[in-house]
């Protein structure tokens, strides 16, 4: 099936259970964009940011769905060496009654974190970490986004800008977003997640092995060792 006629079967679909079908640029509130939704199940994704819809354009592979998956698989590993973390992809996160976001990938805390699932699975209030894949810097994951994602308290912010070639790893200090400064071999290494481990410039050139062989280094530090220890006790 083509796009256009996806998104006219899709359209069709919501109309013939009496809801209105969701719009690029709508504003509603929660409650109406989830019911709008939920009405259009041929629709993969959609955001409520800051009241207003957005639905992204169709998902190319170079662009997205590779850097998409080698950043899923990076976080995959942490969490399958890591008790009391877990990844969610392409999971809709309900923030307040103006936002819902449904972010490339996340990665919680399961216990004693931020947020919690729900009793209809869906997750309720931030993340640790979020990780989106955007264009570049003009994308909207860089400004309304960023704000929302800072303002709700999402303690780290990974941004991949395909067309710029560039990682941005923001960390929220005293309620603002900074870069995290890589370290003097030029790996990143997150403050919330002990041991997770980004090896940038190979996460860039599409080298996977290193990245997950510096992921690996982390992984079996004196500080994941200890985290691990802590989460353990607590879980």
């Amino acid at each position: 099936m083509s796009i256009s006629s996806q998104s006219t079967s899709t359209q069709a679909s919501a109309v013939a259970r009496g809801v209105p079908p969701l719009e690029n640029g709508d504003q509603l509130t929660r409650p109406e964009f989830e019911r709008r939704y939920e009405a259009m199940p041929h629709l993969k994704k959609a955001e409520l940011i800051e009241g207003v819809v957005y639905l992204p354009s169709p998902v190319r592979y170079e662009g997205h769905g590779r850097q998409h998956s080698a950043l899923n698989g990076w976080l995959v590993v942490y969490s399958a060496s890591t008790p009391g973390v877990a990844v969610g992809d392409n999971t809709t996160v309900r923030l307040d009654l103006d936002n819902e976001p449904q972010p490339d990938i996340l990665l919680r805390l399961t216990t004693g974190g931020q947020s919690r699932v729900a009793a209809d699975g869906f997750i309720e209030g931030p993340p640790e970490l979020v990780a989106e894949v955007a264009s570049s810097s003009v994308a909207y994951d860089l400004h309304q986004k960023l704000d929302v994602y800072r303002r709700h308290g999402v303690r780290e912010y990974i941004v991949w800008r395909t067309v710029d070639n560039a990682i941005d790893w923001f960390v929220l200090r005293d309620g603002r977003y900074e870069h995290l400064s890589p370290s003097e071999a030029e790996i990143y290494k997150s403050e919330i997640f002990p041991g997770l481990w980004l090896d940038a410039a190979a996460m860039l050139q599409g080298d996977l092995a290193r990245v997950l062989k510096t992921l690996g280094e982390g992984i079996v530090s004196l500080e994941h060792e200890e985290f691990v220890q802590r989460m353990t006790q607590t879980t």
